[in-house]
């Protein structure tokens, strides 16, 4: 009863900005007077673990686990949903440069509700949503807990999976068309892998921007044309196969538009040679991925007499550069931005009950075009 009163008491006081100062003493007392209520409630957690690197389909298994009491400085995170992306699959197999301590929660994205608090935790409100700020945190769960210090906040009012899939590929695509040339409208971008997350949010990047892009897709014998309508959808200016790139119809296009200024590498192997050789004097190849697991093929001829540039890009070491400066979120408040403005839209996803966990594993790990998001429900 005294708990109903607060809350409100809370809610009457908000409509008064002259009160402010007790609204958020009520707000503190009812969150305290709430968190028992809560951690008694939601005791124990569904989470994919796994104890050995191997085949995610077969070390990943489902465990239920007791929520340990929250320090000081914890939050209680109901989790909603959490993608399924190419970096959780290296590191279940162990591939991945970052290694969890085994038994370990899978997943390094997603977006939860906060449902409890430690008494020293002062930045967050129950309801807030927030995203984990550091990788590895062990998103595929229904409930996290999280030092408050390590969790971002997002805007609730976002859609739920553009805010469970906000933290990788829109903020590496913008930052790969930020950091690394000087782009304008006018100017060109080629990238293979143009279907991937990254992909999709640097198609739609630039031409906000009004920047054109070159966009490289596998052939694939089902569901081409699909993926070019979806990719012209999203803004792309052109969208070609590995296998017109080697054709002469490519010197074609190459002359009608201006050449790229920077070429984007997520594939590795011959593609990259390709991206290369249709690199501007002076320009960039940024590599931020390598999914065919081919060591890059470099030509020497566009590094002697094109002086291109080659770097790589890793969303993870940014993150950790900017962990506690502004830059980090203004990156989550600018995309969080476009989204709410209709700007930028997720790529094509498939719901997945957490409990189906096997399938949506499957479907990762051989390629299906759709990005599998894990769905939290109890």
């Amino acid at each position: 009863m005294v708990l109903c009163k607060v809350l409100i008491q809370t809610r009457n006081m908000y409509c008064l900005p002259k009160c402010l100062s007790a609204v958020k003493n009520i707000s503190r007392v009812a969150r305290q007077n709430h968190r028992h209520i809560q951690t008694h409630a939601h005791g124990r957690s569904l989470s994919l673990t796994f104890a050995e690197h191997g085949d995610p389909v077969k070390v990943m298994e489902m465990r239920e686990t007791e929520l340990p009491v929250l320090k000081k400085d914890e939050v209680l995170i109901k989790m909603m949903a959490a993608p399924i992306n190419p970096a959780d699959i290296n590191t279940i197999q162990g591939v991945y440069p970052i290694k969890p301590h085994l038994p370990a929660v899978a997943g390094n994205e997603g977006v939860g509700k906060v449902v409890d608090l430690g008494a020293d935790a002062s930045n967050l409100l129950l309801g807030d949503w927030v995203i984990p700020a550091s990788a590895a945190s062990g998103t595929w769960c229904t409930y996290m807990i999280q030092k408050e210090k390590d969790l971002l906040q997002v805007p609730s009012n976002l859609p739920l999976i553009d805010a469970a899939v906000l933290a990788v590929n829109p903020c590496t695509a913008y930052r790969l068309l930020a950091d690394f040339e000087d782009l304008q409208p006018g100017d060109t971008v080629i990238q293979n892998g143009a279907n991937s997350g990254v992909g999709l949010a640097v198609i739609q990047l630039a031409a906000q921007r009004g920047i054109s892009t070159i966009n490289i897709i596998r052939a694939r014998p089902e569901g081409h044309d699909e993926t070019v309508k979806d990719l012209l959808s999203y803004g792309a200016t052109h969208v070609i196969t590995e296998e017109f790139v080697r054709k002469p119809e490519m010197l074609a296009l190459i002359k009608s538009i201006p050449k790229a200024k920077l070429a984007l590498n997520c594939v590795g192997g011959k593609n990259s040679a390709e991206l290369l050789k249709h690199l501007a004097k002076g320009g960039t190849m940024v590599t931020y991925g390598g999914m065919s697991k081919k060591p890059m093929m470099v030509p020497a001829g566009p590094l002697i007499f094109n002086d291109v540039k080659l770097r790589g890009f890793w969303m993870t070491s940014w993150n950790q550069k900017f962990q506690d400066k502004p830059e980090r979120g203004e990156l989550i408040s600018i995309i969080s931005t476009m989204i709410s403005a209709g700007t930028l839209k997720h790529p094509p996803v498939r719901l997945v009950p957490l409990v189906q966990f096997k399938d949506a594993l499957v479907r990762a790990t051989e390629g299906f075009t759709k990005k599998q998001v894990l769905i939290m429900e109890e």
